[in-house]
């Protein structure tokens, strides 16, 4: 079996001395691995480069959404003849993406995917905007929960997931309603808006389950336009965890493989975690982009 590269962010999580126990929980597994811990996003992306230029195609994230966003959207910097494999070793304070493959929430018994064949072949949103083009693999949004997420990075990472709550405490009376007009599939939509949800996966923030219904294996966004006032946000926000918001009135839903938005002023933009940046932005799918690692096909 060709060895795994292991990518460990020893930043991501409180405390959660993700090297000591990956290197632990590989031992104790018999998986063949090479194991490197980039301390900083940019020595992460040269790690990445150097193990595509070593001819590897088994690389494995340790750390949260963050950390597999940041590899994924590198692998996807080289040209590859076959997707490559991509495991995932939660340690993050989100770790949403494996909620959607039900991957254990902890290095040790998520190391267990490592072993055989099993995996799916996973589409990866492109998003272009003025930051350039980039790419991720769980869910992006632009509004007020990528003004939350902003929020939240600067806040302690002893809280864990309700630091999004707080975040969101702290962010709420500066929200404004934007003017903005989405194309995507079927749905043209101008109105305002507090936040627009483009869902690859299912879950965000650190288990709300935002799209009940989105697949990473379908070749479309699951998009939802909150037309929502202020007013509704604390409900909806709480609808939010269990995925019952979906159906209310006051989100408007499509699915499609690209869309369109502009924006009227400055929009915060994230997705799976990283911030980057503001305004208008197009989008589009990158079907079976990689093969995620997981304990069943």
């Amino acid at each position: 079996m060709e060895e795994w590269l292991v990518l460990v962010n020893p930043k991501a999580g409180y405390r959660s001395h993700a090297e000591a126990r990956t290197r632990e929980a590989l031992r104790r597994g018999g998986v063949k691995a090479t194991v490197r811990v980039p301390t900083t996003v940019k020595a992460m992306r040269d790690a990445v480069d150097m193990g595509a230029r070593e001819g590897r195609r088994r690389f494995v994230a340790v750390g949260g959404d963050g950390t597999i966003n940041v590899v994924v959207d590198q692998l996807l910097q080289h040209e590859w003849n076959e997707p490559p494999v991509v495991g995932l070793l939660p340690s993050g304070s989100g770790s949403d993406l494996a909620r959607t493959f039900d991957i254990a929430q902890n290095i040790e018994e998520a190391a267990t995917t490592l072993h055989g064949d099993a995996h799916k072949r996973v589409d990866v949103g492109v998003l272009e905007g003025n930051w350039g083009s980039r790419y991720f693999i769980n869910v992006a949004e632009a509004g007020l929960t990528a003004a939350v997420l902003h929020r939240a990075l600067t806040l302690p990472r002893w809280l864990g997931s309700s630091k999004y709550h707080l975040a969101l405490a702290l962010t709420f009376p500066r929200i404004r309603l934007v003017e903005m007009t989405l194309q995507a599939g079927d749905m043209e939509f101008s109105g305002t808006s507090l936040l627009a949800v483009f869902a690859n996966a299912r879950y965000f923030a650190g288990g709300w389950h935002i799209a009940p219904h989105a697949s990473t294996s379908d070749g479309l966004f699951d998009i939802q336009v909150f037309t929502a006032s202020k007013k509704d946000v604390p409900r909806l926000w709480w609808l939010a965890k269990s995925g019952s918001h979906i159906d209310e009135p006051q989100i408007r839903t499509v699915v499609a493989d690209s869309f369109s938005l502009s924006v009227s002023a400055p929009w915060p933009v994230e997705a799976d975690g990283e911030y980057f940046g503001e305004g208008s932005m197009r989008g589009r799918i990158r079907r079976g982009a990689v093969l995620l690692k997981t304990a069943h096909p």
